[in-house]
């Protein structure tokens, strides 16, 4: 049997949703239900009624898919697909910054474990971030965690100082300033899309900052037929899937992220099967504790 007709009869045999984030490899966003952004993705599995939730793409995604949806079973296809940046920062890590600062509050990147959810007074992603903080209390500090380029560009919409950590996105502090000097000369005509976990003299350079959900929405009902893509590669096959008709550079070949390439269509199966992934399990303080946090967003967006 065909391995995707081998998914389709597993998913309902056990009545089940396949997401994927949009850094995935292209075959598997085509056989997934939904594509889209980390947060997204898990509002759009808590409303759907699958008893399991099959999340590719990293850990954090899938802690968060469980702590909205903890009734649902959901699995990690690819066990060892980590997030670096949110590994940069832990729970005593947290409390110390917290005792140093005692009277911030903790705003925290939805690319995040669930152990700075939970030590958290409010989350956000990168599309909400500038709302989020704009609607805390101005009297407040405010700590930011865990991705200081993140953290940097509210502070430049808002004028607001803010404390940052210093963890990072690994793949976007890959562009340089050079290379969206060289788009410009190679592709004139294009639009330049940059995500805002790359480093502000990059993001400075380019037309418009956004995030892979808003790229997508962007380039969807935009005029503009031709883009340069300063974000992770696998964002370009969602981009032609939705709009076939215009034209994505990558900014450069080497913007991959190894976590989101670990993934496949046999983990999946293997998934569904029960053979293989992990099922995401979190102890219940930490999943009501970061749900607590994911829920204040969702009031002030």
């Amino acid at each position: 049997m065909d391995i995707k007709e081998q998914i389709k009869r597993l998913k309902k045999e056990k009545n089940a949703v396949i997401l994927a984030h949009t850094y995935q490899p292209g075959d598997i966003q085509d056989a997934a239900d939904y594509v889209g952004d980390s947060y997204g993705l898990s509002v759009q599995a808590s409303n759907t009624d699958a008893d399991v939730i099959v999340f590719c793409g990293v850990r954090f995604m899938a802690e968060t898919a469980h702590i909205l949806s903890p009734s649902k079973k959901v699995i990690l296809p690819a066990e060892d697909a980590g997030c670096p940046m949110a590994d940069m920062i832990n729970g005593d890590d947290i409390v110390k910054l917290k005792e140093k600062y005692p009277d911030y509050l903790v705003m925290c990147y939805v690319n995040s474990t669930s152990e700075i959810k939970a030590h958290s007074d409010v989350c956000c992603t990168s599309s909400n971030a500038v709302k989020i903080a704009q609607k805390l209390p101005p009297e407040k500090g405010i700590l930011f965690v865990p991705d200081q380029h993140l953290g940097s560009y509210i502070m430049e919409q808002l004028g607001r100082e803010m404390v940052l950590w210093d963890g990072f996105c690994p793949t976007h502090v890959r562009i340089q300033p050079e290379m969206i000097k060289q788009a410009r000369e190679l592709y004139p005509d294009a639009s330049i899309l940059i995500h805002p976990e790359a480093p502000r003299a990059c993001r400075e350079l380019c037309d418009q900052v956004l995030s892979t959900g808003q790229m997508v929405q962007h380039v969807k009902t935009s005029e503009t037929m031709e883009f340069v893509i300063a974000t992770e590669l696998g964002l370009i096959h969602t981009l032609q899937r939705e709009r076939p008709d215009k034209t994505y550079h990558p900014l450069f070949s080497g913007l991959l992220c190894p976590n989101m390439k670990k993934g496949s269509l046999e983990q999946i199966v293997s998934a569904l099967e029960g053979t293989g992934g992990e099922v995401i399990t979190l102890p219940q303080e930490i999943r009501q504790k970061a749900k607590y946090s994911l829920t204040c967003m969702l009031e002030l967006s």
